[in-house]
């Protein structure tokens, strides 16, 4: 299966029906382009191929199976990166052998980037691009042009990628925040001209299609958490997804307000606030302090952030939680904030987690319970999809990066905005953009692949 000159396709071979694992795959004259390649969050009791049951206890890390591109190797242009998530780079190490191509990306995640690959000891092989926000360029027959978009990480960006075939807008992961606190903002005029220029298709988050409204921004949530924070009497741990970055600046001026000492537990957080030093998006005003200090310190003068938002097992408030941490113990009277939403399917672990911490005589928020706003979602509710969709104007919505029921409910809206035509489907389906648009149904059998010690093998 060959792309010809006057065709332009999107074939996703994961994220689309489910959300994670993205990997998309653009196709015009004789070439492909690669954008993003993550990991998702495993089911427990997916049968591997070495006959292994994976229990939620011990779950593999999963991916897209690459196949259909891995074969055709020689077509594949680039690998573009559209930030930092685990959801969009985290199969790269795994997967790069495979595909053996040139990678292009921000400094923020191209920094992220580097030291995952330094762990499969990858780093001098792969090359890296690193592209600044508003640049093109040319990944084989495909001009492509970095956006500023907002999200929950520094350093997201949208995509326009031309073609002689026609120009495809492709989102990546995206909100319209007015006040990010970390990295670049965003402008309507960068959409609105798109529109003048003409787009094709409009590849487009659905996280929160079926959330209406628009999304809270990161700066809204400095009062929830102080206030949260103030009324606890013991040590706070606050739990929240390590690549943001902007939560971080948030609970450090917290502490600094509170007269309590913010360390970070869990090697993904340190992870990130080390990249974001490294790319420069650290204030230096948000001084932590050794982790290992934090169990020597007066309960009410601890902040501790953890990893461990969506109770996977080995995370730092896991271990807190069974008293295995190696910096302290949890006491009655602590108090756990979770500043983060459940991602469909981690529902059962996080209420086994904040059970737990209960019996403990741990006091615990949620998201849920909480009077004011302690977490951002960093994706585009209704009013957001409408806003861009009535900026871009293209003349074929294509949801992706969401359920079956968020993709239908996006479609809807991208129609009701006044979008011509609106294709859904799933993973290995075949999006023909131009000259005839039209689905041809499942092209490629999707999977997914596991990681072991002994290196990747099929999961069912």
């Amino acid at each position: 299966m060959i792309p010809e000159q006057s065709d332009l396709w999107f074939l996703p071979l994961g994220g689309t029906g489910e959300i994670g694992m993205n990997l998309n795959l653009y196709g015009h004259d004789g070439a492909w382009l690669m954008v993003d390649c993550g990991v998702t969050f495993p089911k427990p009791g997916r049968i591997a191929a070495d006959g292994t049951v994976h229990h939620r206890g011990e779950p593999p890390v999963q991916m897209a199976d690459p196949a259909f591109i891995a074969d055709r190797r020689e077509r594949l242009a680039g690998l573009v990166i559209t930030h930092a998530h685990e959801d969009h780079v985290g199969a790269v190490p795994y997967l790069w052998p495979l595909l053996q191509c040139p990678i292009y990306t921000s400094r923020f995640t191209a920094e992220i980037l580097r030291r995952k690959l330094a762990e499969f000891d990858l780093l001098h092989r792969v090359p890296i691009i690193e592209v600044e926000t508003g640049q093109s360029k040319q990944v084989g027959p495909f001009s492509v042009q970095w956006l500023a978009l907002t999200h929950s990480i520094p350093d997201p960006n949208a995509l326009m990628i031309r073609t002689a075939a026609g120009n495809i807008f492709h989102s990546g992961d995206w909100k319209l925040d007015e006040q990010p606190l970390v990295g670049h903002g965003y402008s309507p005029k960068t959409f609105t001209d798109l529109a003048n220029e003409g787009v094709n298709a409009m590849v487009c988050d659905s996280t929160n299609a079926t959330v209406s409204g628009h999304s809270v921004s990161e700066a809204a949530l400095h009062e929830g958490l102080l206030r949260a924070t103030r009324s606890a009497e013991g040590r706070v741990v606050v739990t929240c997804f390590g690549s943001n970055i902007a939560r971080l600046h948030t609970l450090a001026s917290i502490a600094r307000e509170t007269g309590r000492y913010m360390g970070l537990l869990g090697r993904s957080l340190i992870n990130m606030s080390g990249a974001a030093r490294a790319a420069g998006l650290w204030d230096s005003a948000d001084q932590l302090i050794n982790p290992a200090h934090l169990g020597y310190l007066p309960r009410d003068e601890v902040l501790a952030v953890a990893t461990g938002s969506q109770g996977e097992p080995r995370t730092a408030l896991r271990r807190l939680a069974s008293g295995t941490h190696p910096d302290f113990e949890l006491e009655a009277g602590d108090t756990v904030i979770f500043s983060a939403r459940a991602i469909p399917g981690n529902e059962e672990s996080i209420e086994a987690l904040v059970t737990r911490l209960q019996e403990l005589g741990v006091r615990v928020i949620t998201a849920e319970d909480a009077d004011l706003p302690i977490h951002a979602s960093g994706h585009p509710a209704q009013e957001e999809l409408e806003l861009m969709y009535k900026w871009v104007k293209p003349a074929i919505a294509i949801p992706v990066h969401g359920e079956a029921e968020h993709m239908e409910t996006h479609a809807d809206i991208a129609k009701a905005t006044g979008v011509p035509r609106a294709m859904v489907g799933r993973n290995g389906d075949l999006f023909m953009i131009r000259p005839v648009p039209g689905i041809r149904r499942q092209v490629v059998e999707t999977g997914r692949l596991g990681w072991h010690k002994e290196g990747l093998v099929r999961v069912e």
